[in-house]
């Protein structure tokens, strides 16, 4: 897999449901061993809780420029767990049910995979011309 943007997102974005600039982005650790993407996930509730390592705060810093999605650099603390494969970012509404899915990042993120150790973990967003990801 490579990185995508969930369809139903796009559709979210385009109808207004969904506002990359105010509403909580969160960004989501997810080993693959136990998750598979799909285009027909449309929810949080669509990534089993195996799958799902850490979760971040919301996300700060985001522009929204020419139909390219960036936000600050984002780190977590002490992570412990399976394999980091892949990142989901994702709009918490505070259930998982309604929590839309954004994206899935696998190869847009630098270092992955990696495996937890306790330590902290930065997520360096790339600085070239997609950022985060395109609309």
């Amino acid at each position: 897999m490579s990185d995508a943007i969930y369809p139903a997102a796009k559709e979210k974005f385009l109808s207004g449901q969904l506002n990359w600039l105010s509403d909580p982005i969160v960004c989501l650790l997810v080993g693959t061993a136990n998750y598979t993407f799909s285009s027909a996930h449309a929810s949080l509730a669509d990534v089993p809780t195996a799958a799902r390592i850490a979760t971040s705060g919301t996300l700060t810093g985001r522009t929204a420029t020419l139909g390219v999605a960036d936000a600050a650099d984002i780190s977590f603390g002490s992570v412990t767990g399976n394999i980091v494969n892949a990142v989901i970012l994702y709009a918490n509404s505070g259930t998982a049910l309604s929590s839309p899915l954004i994206a899935y990042l696998d190869t847009a993120v630098s270092g992955l995979p990696l495996n937890p150790n306790g330590a902290p973990i930065a997520i360096t967003w790339d600085n070239g011309a997609s950022k985060i990801f395109v609309l």
